[in-house]
């Protein structure tokens, strides 16, 4: 290699820029399938963060909902299950108002319900009654309340079919319209704990009686009930600790298809799906074994399983209709894209993909699957990205900064697909460390549950061991470690940052620095998620205090960097603002970032550039090094 690309880490000129990325960037969302016809929402950070939902129909491409319409849920502040086609119309739900809405080819958007404090997701047509089925979520002051309720398309009031549980998803109705079933959990568990499948008769009037539990209950979390087109409900339940496919047949859950991996997510969000089904024989099933997605075809009635050989190692929002599936797939060097699939001729179609700006695949690095042993004598996971660009190289006697990610949840998981925002730090000589830390999903239940009453412990953990162990591994500069994560993952981060002595620098982005206060205030979806992952605050609010960074920042001694959005209702402003008031009283060095109109995960374009190159301006102060890129300066106090 010419000696004028010989480049310190952290210097090197990448084709992978921050305005590549949110230039033409589209994040992708809910599908929906109205005969042959495909329907999703697209993200668009150019538009503010509107989210438009597009349509693709005899090989035509379009936008079916325009400016100033925004598709977009609410409930429980994360939302899902924001649209729902029926024969040519689609309902959506309207970020601006909450309320619910129509449009067809030949009507502008039409609300079909009223003005009031209601917010409504999970939207199920329900033709045989002229109906929709949701999610409820009614704010009255202090007090929310959800139910299961049923919205005329034609007007009419608002009908409650179900209440009394804290929470409720997925009301899915049978074919003949004659049974409706369901998922209700309530407080302290969360969906991925314990939840109640239910099935109920639904009368001609569109009532429902004879509603009976069928399955779930204590330490068994289940999620996604579908009827297949000959009536038989199926569902996901993790009872042999995985989360897998069963049925409700004779009175009685059958094993449908078992597998040592998971079929689905915790359920965060409302409208996801890991399986449907392309007849009353055959399905079509994506599960996740330790952070890989596959595919696979189902038998229905022999239990075979066939695997669908696919480029994707990341699938979501998997539905499937007659001879056709649709599904967001991402591969390792492919970013997500609305796909369709084939069940013929077993060929995958890219419909939309996430971002079309062309980049040098031979920039990208792959992700090295790690394991590593951890705290309590265990094994932790993650994926390792060691540096690359193809025009530059580092001295040979040199090493890479690490920068180890922490994901959200804490119940997510790391893919391996591509991620521009991760590819933007290695084609720049960072190295990445993106852990799977015991807590994520994709390792079973027993896996996932290690981290309740311990978070802010062992998630903390197998950050700090998989840093060493790589350090260890003479892969990267043990001098120049870095942690970043948002939300969950910020508050590993500052955990990471506060209770060791590993780091030198974070980043976090909306992270948690006051148990106490995220417990006093936060929503109700996760009001009683504490109770597991700490304790119950009543009783052990001597942990609340002793796992808050916020009151140990004495033992915080390397620079952090904050980024907020003074919208957020998932964790107040005020979080970030007491942590950065502490380190500057201990001048420590700090830079905080603040943003209107961004709530809880940043959604515009120019929010998310600045985020990007303001990290990078950051590290480049702390580590020394010259960023190739001219980004904006960051007011750095204390250095």
């Amino acid at each position: 290699m010419d000696a004028s690309r010989i480049t310190p880490f952290g210097s090197w000129k990448s084709t992978i820029t921050a305005d590549m990325i949110v230039g033409d960037s589209l994040g992708l969302g809910q599908i929906a399938l109205d005969g042959a016809d495909i329907y999703w929402i697209e993200t668009r950070p150019m538009e503010r963060g509107r989210n438009a939902v597009v349509r693709a129909r005899a090989g035509q491409i379009e936008d079916v909902l325009v400016a100033p319409f925004s598709a977009r849920s609410r409930v429980h502040e994360y939302g899902g299950g924001a649209i729902a086609v029926a024969d040519g119309t689609l309902f959506f739900c309207n970020d601006a108002d909450q309320r619910v809405y129509c449009v067809g080819a030949d009507m502008a958007p039409r609300a079909i319900t009223p003005e009031a404090t209601r917010r409504y997701a999970d939207l199920t047509p329900d033709l045989a009654h002229r109906r929709l089925l949701a999610i409820c979520e009614e704010h009255d002051g202090a007090t929310v309340r959800n139910t299961l309720v049923a919205l005329g398309i034609d007007g009419g009031e608002t009908r409650t079919l179900v209440e009394g549980a804290d929470f409720y998803a997925a009301p899915r109705v049978s074919p003949d319209g004659r049974r409706l079933a369901w998922f209700s959990w309530n407080h302290p568990d969360m969906p991925w704990d314990r939840t109640e499948l239910w099935l109920a008769d639904v009368l001609p009037d569109g009532a429902l009686a004879n509603a009976r539990r069928i399955a779930g209950g204590s330490e068994e979390s289940i999620m996604q009930p579908s009827f297949a087109p000959d009536g038989t409900l199926y569902f996901i339940s993790d009872r042999n600790n995985w989360w897998n496919l069963y049925r409700w047949r004779d009175g009685a859950a059958q094993a449908a298809m078992t597998l040592d991996g998971e079929i689905g997510w915790p359920h965060w969000v409302f409208g996801e799906s890991a399986y449907a089904f392309f007849s009353a024989d055959k399905a079509i099933v994506a599960y996740n074994r330790r952070g890989s997605w596959q595919l696979a075809a189902l038998d229905l009635g022999s239990g075979g399983v066939e695997p669908i050989a696919n480029p994707y190692c990341e699938i979501h929002f998997l539905l499937a209709g007659k001879n056709q599936a649709a599904f967001i797939g991402a591969s390792t060097t492919a970013t997500p894209a609305i796909t369709r699939f084939d069940a013929h001729t077993r060929c995958f179609e890219t419909l939309r993909r996430s971002s079309a700006t062309l980049f040098d695949s031979s920039d990208v690095a792959l992700a090295e699957p790690v394991e590593y042993p951890t705290s309590d004598g265990d094994t932790s996971h993650a994926f390792f990205y060691a540096p690359k660009n193809k025009n530059f190289a580092a001295q040979t006697a040199q090493r890479p900064p690490l920068l180890v990610m922490s994901h959200g949840g804490p119940t997510s998981s790391a893919s391996h697909a591509l991620n521009l925002k991760l590819q933007y730090w290695t084609s720049r000589g960072f190295a990445v460390l993106d852990v799977n830390y015991r807590g994520s999903t994709g390792f079973g239940r027993i896996y996932r549950r290690a981290l309740y009453g311990r978070w802010g412990v062992v998630d903390v953990d197998d950050c700090v061991h998989g840093a060493r162990f790589m350090a260890q591994q003479e892969r990267v500069d043990a001098s120049r470690l870095a942690i970043r994560g948002g939300s969950a993952g910020g508050y590993t981060t500052l955990c990471a940052l506060v209770f060791h002595d590993v780091f030198r620098a974070g980043a976090v982005y909306y992270g948690v620095s006051d148990l106490e206060a995220l417990a006093r205030d936060t929503h109700k979806f996760e009001l009683r998620y504490l109770d597991q992952l700490i304790g119950p605050y009543s009783q052990r609010r001597d942990l609340y205090r002793t796992r808050s960074p916020l009151y140990h920042v004495e033992d915080l001694s390397c620079p952090v960097i904050f980024f907020q959005g003074l919208d957020d209702k998932v964790v107040p402003p005020d979080q970030t603002e007491k942590m950065v008031r502490a380190l500057r009283k201990k001048h420590i060095p700090v830079a905080c970032l603040e943003f209107e109109g961004e709530a809880h995960g940043f959604r515009r374009a120019d929010t998310i550039k600045r985020t990007l190159e303001a990290e990078l301006y950051f590290y480049s102060r702390i580590f020394e090094f010259t960023p190739a890129d001219s980004v904006e300066p960051v007011t750095i106090e204390n250095l």
